[in-house]
């Protein structure tokens, strides 16, 4: 069977065990393995998201000693993927007890675990933060990814493939950055669009991420990779008329430098979701090395079918429910209503 990359070898009725599968880049992948034929097991508590149908169910709290062993019983797959992001020690449970009843290993992890400030260019040779498998805190984010992507090694070593994602839109997203955008051109009027026009965006659509990682595992691909698209494949202009393309506003972009926005004090990333400076210490997030992915089939979807899809997932399921982990992305309308006056 040839997949979307136009890669040979898809195993026949792939079994794959999800853990998680309810959310964002989870859900995808359970999604996109079902479209592909794949005989699927999620594993999750069971207490929030979307259930996917077609789907086999078990149940455990991963952080609970005991539980993931006894929902999984003697069962085996040919693949797992796991999206996992707190405490590292979980995923050192999950690998090593699936060492010798999974072939391959797949970790969603992020490049937030290259050491900061990231540069421009940057590959997968670059420094990574300190961490350990075995950790039992979550407190950090970079130093939990990084920690599990050790422990998945250390289990899986040569079966084991990491992805460590950039910017992760479309569908089921549950950081809220695209939503903001796509709420915020739905109210109309002027909207504050942080310049240049042409910033170019590094970012991947959740169903390619899972499209690639499920080829991966077909090819028993290993290795650690910067999964994401190729620097430019969008720019902050082509993302947002695109939003107003799809939601049909009238809202009218008013483009303000990036001086005007660090000059009122306007947080890039948060209060500006997605948009990062052209210059400064966060420049490598929109511009990193991605030829290693890219050789090995990585295919990134235009910006437009993105935002058109996250759109018609708002209009069937509503906004996503904060974690509460992280403040809600976006600019007091206030605030931006301050900056858009102070132009004139």
């Amino acid at each position: 069977m040839v997949s979307l990359f136009g890669l040979t070898g898809q195993c026949e009725d792939m079994r794959l065990l999800v853990l998680g599968g309810t959310h964002h880049v989870g859900r995808a992948v359970v999604e996109v393995a079902l479209q592909r034929g794949d005989d699927v097991t999620t594993l999750n508590r069971g207490l929030t998201g979307v259930r996917s149908a077609g789907a086999r169910e078990l149940r455990a709290d991963r952080t609970e000693p005991g539980q993931l062993a006894a929902a999984l019983g003697d069962q085996t797959w040919d693949a797992v993927i796991d999206t996992w992001s707190l405490a590292p020690r979980v995923v050192k449970e999950s690998a090593e007890l699936l060492r010798d009843r999974v072939g391959h290993y797949g970790y969603v992890s992020s490049r937030s675990v290259y050491g900061w400030p990231i540069p421009a260019g940057l590959d997968e040779s670059c420094p990574t933060v300190d961490a350990r498998s075995d950790d039992e805190s979550s407190d950090d984010y970079a130093t939990a990814k990084r920690g599990s992507e050790l422990a998945v090694i250390e289990a899986f070593d040569n079966r084991a493939l990491i992805a460590r994602a950039g910017l992760i839109l479309g569908p089921y997203e549950d950081s809220g950055r695209l939503v903001w955008w796509l709420r915020r051109v739905e109210r109309a009027g002027d909207v504050l669009a942080p310049g240049p026009k042409s910033r170019p965006l590094q970012l991947i659509d959740a169903r390619d991420l899972a499209q690639w990682m499920l080829a991966g595992a077909d090819r028993h691909l290993a290795g650690v990779f910067n999964a994401v698209s190729q620097p430019g494949h969008t720019t902050m202009g082509e993302l947002l008329e695109s939003c107003i393309d799809v939601v049909a506003s009238n809202a009218r972009l008013v483009w303000v430098e990036p001086a005007v926005i660090e000059q009122a004090g306007i947080e890039p990333w948060t209060e500006l979701p997605i948009w990062l400076p052209p210059t400064g210490e966060a420049v490598g997030l929109h511009d990193g090395d991605v030829s290693a992915a890219f050789a090995q089939g990585l295919f990134c979807r235009r910006i437009a079918d993105t935002v058109a899809s996250t759109w018609e997932w708002l209009q069937l399921e509503g906004d996503p429910e904060s974690d509460g982990s992280d403040p809600d992305p976006g600019l007091d309308a206030v605030r931006e209503a301050e900056v858009l006056a102070g132009l004139s």
